[in-house]
């Protein structure tokens, strides 16, 4: 059974799940009535940080333009237009055993595509939440929901994967941005422009 977290809340992955090395992280989302008249595409993004907190180049940040990074240990199964039905609306494969020694944490954002322009905020977003499933046997191991702490956000930090001691742990961080995707991979060190 899933353990579910509360905002803030930490958790060990690997020590309490012995021989667990591959993951998937599933994410999804609804939005709310929206009278704008424009679609509202949502996008999951992953930072792989150094123990600085910062990407140390450009192939540290997986997106819909870049699938995969940290020498293939982390895959984004590609970008979901819609957010329409059930279930996980984007993924992120993790092979932890793989992961390049150099990153000491990995961070999932979901971020709304052209939010200003659209004129869109996290406010008109609802059912959002991660999850982390244990690829070998599809079994959900942890769920954090974010709930509807948002209003004007274009952007959210819903958690990290980092080391502890040679193990991986998830924090929920839910932690919303204004500024988007820009403003979170300028604060995570990289060139945005």
């Amino acid at each position: 059974m899933a353990i579910s977290l509360s905002k803030g809340q930490k958790i060990d992955l690997t020590k309490t799940n012995p021989g667990l090395s591959k993951v998937v992280i599933g994410l999804g989302w609804d939005t709310n009535k929206y009278d704008g008249g424009q679609d509202f595409d949502l996008d999951t993004s992953v930072f792989l940080l150094d123990g600085s907190g910062k990407c140390s180049s450009d192939k540290d940040f997986i997106f819909y333009n870049q699938l995969e990074g940290g020498n293939g240990s982390v895959v984004h199964a590609g970008d979901n237009r819609t957010g329409v039905g059930d279930g996980d609306d984007e993924s992120v494969e993790v092979d932890l055993s793989n992961v390049p020694a150099s990153i000491a944490k990995i961070s999932f954002v979901i971020t709304i595509h052209d939010a200003e322009g659209r004129g869109q905020n996290f406010g008109q977003v609802s059912n959002s939440y991660v999850r982390i499933l244990n690829e070998e046997n599809n079994e959900e191991l942890i769920r954090y929901d974010l709930g509807e702490d948002f209003s004007i956000e274009t952007a959210v930090i819903v958690g990290e994967l980092y080391r502890h001691n040679g193990e991986w742990k998830f924090s929920a961080i839910g932690s919303g941005y204004q500024g988007g995707l820009a403003r979170i991979a300028t604060d995570y060190g990289l060139q945005v422009g």
